[in-house]
Formats: C-alpha cells, structure tokens, sequence
C-alpha cells in the first residue's frame, strides 16, 4: 500500500508537469497560423509506410538498420512501460498477464529488444565519441545540441540496464517458473543470489519508472521530442509533390481581379495578411511542429548542394531556427509575444544569403526521415522579400523586371525573341 501511494504521488507529480509543458506548447501554437489537413487514408499510409516502417532512415542500410531497431524496439518495450504504470497505481503484479499469448509475445521480444537495444545505445555513444561523422558538425549544432544528445542516449542505456534487471532479477525471484518469457536475461538469473532477488527487482523496478518519468519530462525541450512527435509528424506531412509551391488566396484574388475587374471575389473585412514569412507567427501550426519533430540527424544538410558546395545554406539550421525563435518569443509576456518586437526570424536567424543560396532541388525534404519540408519554409520567406520588401538579388530584379515589361524573363520583347541571336558570330 505504501509503495502504491509513493507511486501515485510521482505520477501524479510527473504528469503535472507534463501537463505544463502542454500548454505551454498550447500557448506556442495558438501564436501560429492555421492549417487544416485533408486525405486522411493517404496520411495513414505515410504512417505506416515512413513512420513505423522508417522506409526513409532505411536507405542507409546498416545505420538505418540499427535506428529502425531501436525504434521497433522501443514500441515493443513501451507496452511493457504501461504495464509497470497500471502495477504501480493497482499494486498488481504484471496485470497484463490475462492477456495470454500476446502477452508472452511481447516480454519476449521485449527482452532481446532490451539487450539490442544496449548494445546499439552503446554503439551510438561510442560512435559520436571516436568517429568524424560530418553531418553531426555544423555551426547551428552548438555545445548544447552535443550535450542533449549524449544526455538522452545514456538515458536510454540506463532504462535498458534496468529492465534487464528486471528481468533478470524477477526470472530469479520467481525460481526460472518464467524463465520461458526471457530468452537472454533468463541465462543470466545465476548472476543474482536468489535471497537478494527480490530486493533487486524492486531497486531496478524504481530505478526504470522514475527514468521513465524525468526522460518523459525532458524530452519536450529537447531535440528528443520527436519520440512523441515523428509519427504524428509524419501522418500530417504534406501530400503534394515536393517542389510544388504552396498555393496563395490572397494573391489569386488580386490576379483575377486584374485579369478580370468584374470577377465576383469573397469579399472580407478582415485586414490582409503578410505576403510570406518574415517571422515564426507568419508560418502554419504544421511549421512549428516540423521544428518540434526535427532529430537534427543532419541528413538534410548532408544531401543539400548547396551546402556542399560552401554556400552558407544549411536546411537543418533552417529548421532549428525556426524552434530557437519561437522559444524566443514565448520567453516573453503573453502580450508582448503577441505584438512585434525588435527582432524576427528573417535576419535575426536567417539571413538573405541563405535563402538565396538554395535551389529548391528538394533533396533535404525527400530525405528526412519524420517528413520535414524545408523548402516550404525558405520559399515562404522568399515571397516575404520580395513582396513585402521587394528585396531581391540583382540577377533576379532583372528578370522579374523583364517578365513584368516583357512577359518573359529575357530582355526582348516578344515580337523580337530572336534577336539575342544577332549576336553569334
């Protein structure tokens, strides 16, 4: 009874703060623009095709392989996770035992997930300590973004040390009766002096929930987030083709007008809004959750040429700011975040040089594995430019010069298209 009560006290604790962390988030969003999704039957394909079946993380065959197993793994274990949960407030004893076969399925893969999950978790580590992986490198992945990795990974190594004493100390306790559900850790129980089983079990049992509970709370201000974010992420990411350019009422409204002064148009008293993105309140819900869901992998950047080419360009650092400036924003009072300031994404974190740098080839968007659209972001702040400031490139102010004098971006009219050829020897 006592442990039940020391259980429902940190859980209730635990979800407190969880529940915080919400609405904050809550808060966050309401300052974005709207967005509603449409075709569901296709977003569950996605779901299950890219999200749970990591079909983009699995084109590197032997990195992705182990990524996948983690995630796999991971959604193996977690039902394991609820069962330790409902123990805890009920003070049952592995409640989900009626249900059977399916039960027995899953705390056996559950235990070679654990220990596959150890070793892949160590490697990982030992990975970003001995081996110059360039896309771990970048001047957006700053000392914090390396601390909060090695953070989270040895999390994860402790939670899968102490579900493998679970396991093993409980095969122990209950004299190998259930020997059957742990095919790794049950070879191991000799390890464990049967009069201190289950003292153990119970140390290991604390130690795995409550690392459940801080790596629960912590996640959300960390790039870890997408462990709740990447599916729903991947469900709500866009249907369209990549590379094509996200449609704009406002601007078809005033061309049919133009092209036709009697066209009947929805009318509305509503004040215009901002052509394009020059700060965070400017993008979509959907935008802020891309930053939220980004595991700043770096593939992105990795495939952008661009970027390889020593432009200042880096997709993943679009993303990042996107998140850094947000958190920015929501630092301040309520009202002030809802009013301009003195800063914005625009220049404050994304410079003209960058956007201009890319070449919209869509590469990072086709890459990255929780369906990130990167493109979207940079070309909604290039119609920022140039329609709210009409702030271009030289090279590009002569050709939109051309195509609005002579309806094409070449310095020729059209009656005198040829003429460019007067000058070839």
């Amino acid at each position: 009874m006592v442990k039940q009560i020391i259980f429902i006290v940190i859980l209730l604790a635990t979800l407190g703060i969880f529940s915080y962390t919400l609405l904050r988030l809550r808060r966050i969003f309401k300052l974005t623009r709207s967005w509603h999704p449409i075709n569901y039957p296709e977003r569950l394909k996605r779901l299950f095709i890219i999200g749970i079946g990591q079909s983009r993380i699995l084109r590197k065959p032997l990195v992705g392989f182990m990524h996948a197993l983690v995630f796999w793994g991971f959604m193996v274990i977690t039902i394991g996770s609820m069962e330790m949960v409902i123990d805890g407030i009920t003070g049952l004893e592995r409640s989900f035992q009626r249900l059977g076969g399916f039960y027995t399925l899953i705390i056996f893969t559950g235990d070679i997930f654990a220990w596959l999950i150890l070793i892949l978790i160590a490697a990982f580590i030992a990975r970003r300590l001995w081996l110059a992986i360039p896309r771990f490198k970048g001047v957006e992945m700053k000392k914090r973004s390396k601390t909060d990795a090695y953070l989270a990974l040895s999390i994860i190594l402790l939670l899968m040390i102490s579900l493998i004493g679970i396991n093993i100390s409980y095969n122990q306790a209950t004299n190998e009766e259930f020997a059957y559900l742990f095919p790794l850790s049950g070879a191991l129980s000799f390890l464990i002096p049967v009069e201190s089983a289950y003292v153990l079990h119970e140390i290991f049992w604390w130690m795995h929930i409550l690392l459940i509970f801080i790596f629960a709370n912590m996640l959300p201000y960390s790039k870890h987030f997408h462990v709740f974010t990447s599916l729903p992420n991947v469900f709500l990411s866009r249907l369209e083709p990549l590379g094509k350019m996200d449609h704009m009422p406002e601007i078809e409204k005033e061309v049919r007008l133009m092209l036709d002064p009697g066209a009947v148009v929805e009318s509305t008293d509503a004040a215009p809004a901002r052509f394009g993105v020059k700060d965070t309140t400017d993008l979509t819900w959907k935008s802020y959750l891309d930053s939220l869901t980004c595991t700043e992998c770096g593939r992105c950047t990795a495939v952008c040429p661009a970027n390889q080419t020593g432009k200042l360009l880096s997709p993943r650092k679009i993303v990042m700011d996107v998140r850094a400036r947000m958190n920015e924003i929501v630092a301040l009072p309520f009202h002030q975040a809802q009013e301009a300031n003195s800063k914005s994404l625009l220049r404050d974190w994304i410079t003209e040089e960058e956007l201009w740098a890319c070449t919209t080839c869509n590469a990072c968007a086709r890459e990255c594995p929780v369906n990130i659209n990167q493109p979207s972001i940079i070309l909604s702040m290039r119609r920022y430019l140039v329609m709210e400031e009409s702030a271009v490139p030289n090279s590009l102010a002569t050709m939109l010069s051309n195509i609005e004098n002579n309806g094409a971006p070449w310095q020729y009219p059209a009656s005198e298209r040829e003429s460019w050829m007067n000058n070839i020897n």
